[in-house]
């Protein structure tokens, strides 16, 4: 079994249980039935696939016609997809399929939007790891259909100190010394700064990327001169729709924003059946 369905499993037991108690109640076991999956508002579609696999994993027997692809924008009244097969089947999919599929272009949809107004500055929009807990690989796939960019996956493929960890070590240049001697030579250190200071030390210690996390826009392009291509610089926190052009013409490589994958909104879909 494939992660992404180890997700989808998860989400039909939780679901269905011990029994859809509604549908084994007032529909017939042999009953066939037609559905449509619908946008009921503009939408960058994510996650098409994803829910032709919650239905295939209840029952092979479905037939899941998509009508547009992971990447393709949509209006409302769009037909998503055409499904056919069991009544009791497509009812039972009905919930983890939407839950999953309007999250995922909710997801898109805001991505979309952020990457429309860093347009022309040169600055990458990337996610983090403020994902819904389960549900990551699904939501930073969505983030790349969006047009984003994937931060690192989880705490096991990227080196990132932030504040607890330089307290802890002891200081900035203590810990990437400590960072340095511990990772083979592939991976690169990003370390987070809140202030100049910190910032010039960073340069200092050697820091591959460095991150400008809460700062002001004026203070960014001061830290984007200092820098001087010496390291990638990283933009973070409270980055929203309203400043993150700002940002982006401070001259950072990378904007990351948390709000793409714990603020997005689902997006409107709606599943019908039609001549039961």
């Amino acid at each position: 079994m494939t992660g992404i369905d180890r997700i989808i499993e998860n989400a039909l037991a939780e679901d269905i249980h011990t029994g859809d108690i509604t549908t084994l109640a007032v529909v017939r076991t042999d009953r066939e039935a037609r559905a449509i999956l619908k946008a009921k508002e503009e939408m960058v579609l994510a996650g098409i696939q994803v829910a032709a696999r919650v239905f295939r994993l209840l029952d092979e027997r479905i037939v899941f016609t998509p009508c547009f692809g992971d990447g393709d924008r949509l209006v409302a009244g769009d037909l998503i997809a055409e499904l056919s097969g069991n009544a009791s089947s497509l009812l039972q999919g009905e919930r983890v399929a939407l839950n999953l599929l309007q999250r995922m272009c909710g997801i898109a949809t805001l991505t979309s939007r952020y990457v429309e107004e860093v347009r022309g500055t040169g600055a990458r929009l990337v996610d983090t790891r403020k994902t819904t807990p389960g549900l990551r690989v699904l939501e930073k796939y969505a983030v790349r259909i969006g047009g984003g960019i994937n931060h690192r996956t989880g705490l096991y493929d990227g080196v990132l100190i932030k504040e607890n960890h330089i307290a802890a070590a002891g200081g900035i240049a203590e810990a990437v010394q400590r960072a340095r001697s511990y990772i083979p030579h592939t991976l690169k250190i990003e370390i987070e700064t809140e202030t100049l200071d910190q910032v010039a030390e960073a340069l200092a210690a050697g820091a591959d990327i460095i991150m400008l996390d809460n700062m002001e826009p004026a203070a960014m392009a001061e830290a984007v001169a200092l820098i001087d291509g010496k390291a990638l610089v990283e933009a973070s926190g409270g980055v929203n729709l309203a400043t993150v052009r700002e940002i982006a013409e401070t001259g950072v490589d990378i904007i990351s924003v948390g709000a793409l994958t714990h603020s997005a909104r689902a997006m409107d879909i709606s599943m019908l059946l039609e001549g039961c």
